[in-house]
């Protein structure tokens, strides 16, 4: 038997990147997949992928900073599989306008970031709480970044969405663990996602150039892939994890172990000394 047969999950930001990665992951562990994510045309692909391996899925077109689309996405999730075990608040967004400092940024930008990283996870987790609670428990998974523990110049409100996810997490692990509610997160480093790519694509050169200069800040020599983060997430959603609550867990090829010690210059003259 698959570890989460009979499960069903929920993806906010599931059509791309590591949303959909953990989309797939679910459903090659057996649970039923509902992908809310913005993006319509992505959406319906990651529906049908999924579907492929399996398991019932269904795609709900949502804005999941806006609490009646969060209502709505619960609500068919329910209608559609009877229930809600799993939920992953995964959407995240990091716009260009938003590399700059608290002087410059516009309180649209600041206020939209926050909005789709931070409120989401608190207006998803608000409606889908109270379907855990009928069935007896459930898992709620924050997808976090290793921006919330430490800081790069120029991504205020990104980085504040982070470190308030990682502080939620806590928070909510705390007032649900009597309801048999286990709250988690995880902190990616740099993961190959349309989003990274898009960032790469603002420095000048080679994207790929770029984003293998980006792995090798990492003392593993790489970026991540979805899939690296999809299975910690998968394991947390399971039983296997059943004493971990409140916790966050670093995802990062070792991004974080090696903090101020070493510079992004060490790093990479340490990763072409290993070559």
């Amino acid at each position: 038997m698959k570890e989460l047969e009979g499960k069903v999950s929920v993806i906010t930001g599931g059509a791309l990147g590591i949303g959909l990665g953990v989309a797939l992951g679910f459903a090659q562990a057996g649970a039923k997949v509902v992908i809310a994510d913005l993006n319509v045309n992505a959406g319906r692909d990651a529906e049908t992928e999924v579907k492929k391996l399996g398991p019932a899925a269904c795609f709900v077109q949502a804005d999941v900073s806006k609490k009646a689309d969060c209502q709505r996405v619960v609500t068919e999730a329910v209608s559609a599989f009877g229930r809600v075990d799993i939920l992953v608040n995964n959407v995240g967004i990091q716009p260009k306008e938003s590399y700059t400092n608290v002087e410059d940024m516009t309180e649209e930008t600041w206020d939209r970031i926050l909005a789709v990283n931070l409120k989401s996870a608190f207006l998803m987790s608000k409606f889908a709480i109270p379907e855990m609670r009928k069935i007896g428990g459930g898992v709620i998974i924050n997808t976090a970044s290793v921006q919330g523990l430490q800081s790069q110049p120029l991504v205020p409100a990104y980085a504040a969405s982070k470190g308030g996810i990682l502080s939620l997490t806590r928070q909510m692990a705390l007032d649900y663990a009597s309801d048999n509610i286990r709250v988690l997160a995880v902190c990616p480093g740099s993961v190959d996602t349309p989003l990274v790519r898009a960032q790469a694509a603002m420095e000048k050169g080679n994207i790929d150039d770029t984003v293998q200069r980006w792995g090798e800040l990492h003392p593993l020599g790489r970026i991540g892939t979805p899939a690296d983060i999809a299975h910690v997430i998968v394991f947390l959603a399971t039983d296997k994890a059943s004493f971990m609550t409140g916790e966050h867990v670093n995802v990062d090829g070792g991004f974080m172990a090696q903090g101020a010690w070493v510079n992004a210059a060490g790093a990479t003259a340490a990763t072409e000394a290993r070559r």
